[in-house]
């Protein structure tokens, strides 16, 4: 499993902000809350896609692989 392309997707984002703000709102929550909930699980994965990106970057300038090859 490629973690990297996981981790940075908008669609796995997306779809987990979208399920805490229906659960928000199943449990009895207001659709604020809910709206606040999304808000907040958007922003960390924007930190996410950030991190990695710059991890890509540094290990890119230091001539190396962020990514393991097979040995195949």
């Amino acid at each position: 499993m490629d973690w990297k392309k996981k981790l940075t997707s908008r669609k796995l984002w997306t779809a987990v902000a979208s399920f805490a703000a229906l659960l928000v709102v199943a449990c009895g929550g207001a659709q604020t809350q809910a709206a606040q909930v999304t808000a907040i699980i958007m922003a960390g994965a924007a930190v996410v896609a950030y991190i990695v990106g710059e991890g890509l970057v540094d290990a890119a300038a230091a001539g190396t692989s962020a990514v393991p090859r097979d040995k195949g």
